[in-house]
């Protein structure tokens, strides 16, 4: 699936990607819907509604990855309500292994996410992966998020890269192919980020299964 031969850098995605989605999934459909309805006497059914509409709102945008916009529309402490449901974040099958094996390799290896930074920070925390990375980006510090074209220009600025040498793995159909306009050459998209829901195929992009389809040859010993 991937000519390691032909690549000198890569960009991982984190939510859905190296990490189980299903943290995610859980507390923008779960957890916060509940808080939200204790908080209003409403019905959990309408928070939840509610909540699916502002955000649908804001998809593709920085707000929407943005937990200091979500705390004033909500008026909720979003950090915190985030930290009741840390125990659920947890790698995907194989990506620490993945993670593990391109840092023993010569090519650089960057996060590119559009966590939010609090949210990247309390990751870090529960799963200490920072050591396999030569470098962590998200959208928030450049203002733009994957989405958006520009991003690419504002990472290149801060760190160059040769689009046809790079892979890109994201669970995100929008941000590849943003990834794609770029010009990035190799893409691939995540076949089941959320680990409690079922698989499914990008169509425009080659679905990566397990990241044990794509390891990196071991460096050889002197």
């Amino acid at each position: 699936m991937l000519d390691w031969e032909a690549i000198d850098t890569v960009l991982l995605d984190m939510d859905g990607t190296l990490l189980d989605l299903h943290y995610d999934n859980h507390f923008w459909l779960e957890h916060l819907p509940g808080h939200h309805a204790r908080r209003n006497n409403i019905s959990f059914e309408a928070a939840q509604q509610e909540i699916l509409k502002r955000t649908e709102a804001e998809k593709g945008t920085l707000n929407w990855y943005c937990l200091d916009f979500w705390g004033l529309e909500l008026d909720m402490d979003i950090p915190s309500l985030k930290r009741e449901t840390a125990h659920k974040i947890r790698f995907r099958p194989s990506a620490e292994k993945f993670l593990q094996q391109l840092h023993r390799s010569p090519r650089r290896v960057i996060l590119a996410t559009n966590a939010h930074r609090a949210v990247l920070d309390l990751k870090l925390e529960m799963i200490h992966f920072e050591p396999y990375f030569d470098r962590l980006v998200s959208a928030h510090d450049l203002g733009v998020p994957k989405e958006d074209p520009a991003f690419w220009d504002k990472l290149q600025e801060i760190e160059p890269f040769d689009p046809e040498r790079t892979v890109f793995i994201d669970d995100s159909e929008a941000v590849l192919a943003s990834a794609r306009r770029y010009g990035i050459r190799h893409l691939l998209a995540i076949y089941q980020p959320d680990s409690q829901r079922a698989g499914r195929s990008v169509a425009d992009f080659h679905s990566l299964t397990h990241f044990d389809d794509i390891l990196p040859e071991p460096p050889e010993s002197p």
